[in-house]
């Protein structure tokens, strides 16, 4: 199992709009292609900021979703261009789990 984590950096005064766009048209989009392991608003720290992890099973796994997602013409057409002006950075990290962690 690996782990994509992706932090995304919002304009300020924009996370309330992008969190409920995400919920309500990205994330039914993404789910068609892999699984949501957490959604996280930073609290503390560099403010206006999410964090999304999602989980597949192995790195092909991942690539071919992603493939397929980022084709997706709802996620082109319906997603992205409500959320994208709300995007300041993102970053992708590809994690996975030591032998010991409770998310295996």
């Amino acid at each position: 199992m690996i782990f994509e984590m992706r932090t995304y950096q919002l304009k300020p005064g924009a996370l309330a709009n992008y969190v409920r766009h995400f919920e309500k048209v990205g994330l039914p989009i993404v789910s068609r292609y892999c699984s949501l392991a957490a959604y996280w608003i930073a609290e503390s720290g560099a403010l206006n900021r999410v964090i999304h992890v999602w989980s597949f099973d192995d790195l092909e796994a991942r690539r071919q979703a992603h493939e397929r997602w980022m084709t997706d013409p709802d996620w082109a057409g319906l997603f992205l261009p409500v959320a994208l002006p709300m995007v300041v950075s993102q970053e992708s990290i590809y994690l996975s789990a030591a032998s010991f962690s409770p998310i295996r």
